[in-house]
């Protein structure tokens, strides 16, 4: 299957690491969101070289294996950084100050939503809702979860994470 020549799709990842994924998935109908999640998983985004050995392995047809990767909001196309920032926005959030938080972390980070900050230890992503209201204002760092959150306490939890890489 030809790749395009004006992007970076000739970048080439370790197959072998989606292997045993394709072996037990590519031959079932409608496993490509779980192939998808296993490789976002592996590579920490959806590479797009990675996207096409998916289609070439599945029988899937690339326009088909891209669609259904840019529908779903779960998937990624670029790297992320060492701490995903995943900041609601939701009605409770929004009302109780989200964008306040938003401000303090761009400005803290020097970054905006969907960017990684150049060190690659931040990126930052806006959701509509993380499910945690009574938090609100909320943010989920990885897998770890930040509430009632306020302008300062934001300063002090990046502080502290920049802090604990450089250890």
């Amino acid at each position: 299957m030809a790749h395009c020549e004006n992007c970076k799709c000739n970048e080439k990842h370790d197959y072998s690491l989606l292997a045993p994924v394709l072996e037990e998935y590519a031959k079932i109908p409608g496993s490509l969101i779980t192939i998808l999640q296993h490789a976002q998983e592996i590579y920490g985004y959806l590479p797009t070289d990675v996207l096409w050995h998916i289609a070439e392995e599945t029988g899937i047809k690339p326009a088909k294996v891209l669609g259904v990767a840019t529908f779903y909001t779960q998937f990624r196309f670029k790297p992320v950084g060492k701490y995903l920032i995943l900041l609601c926005c939701g009605t409770a959030c929004h009302v109780n100050g989200a964008k306040k938080i938003e401000e303090t972390i761009c400005e803290e980070l020097g970054i905006k939503d969907g960017d990684t900050t150049d060190d690659g230890l931040f990126s930052l992503k806006v959701v509509a809702c993380l499910g945690c209201c009574s938090l609100s204002p909320v943010m989920m760092i990885n897998d770890e979860t930040y509430g009632s959150l306020t302008p300062d306490k934001v300063k002090k939890i990046l502080k502290e994470l920049r802090e604990k890489s450089e250890a």
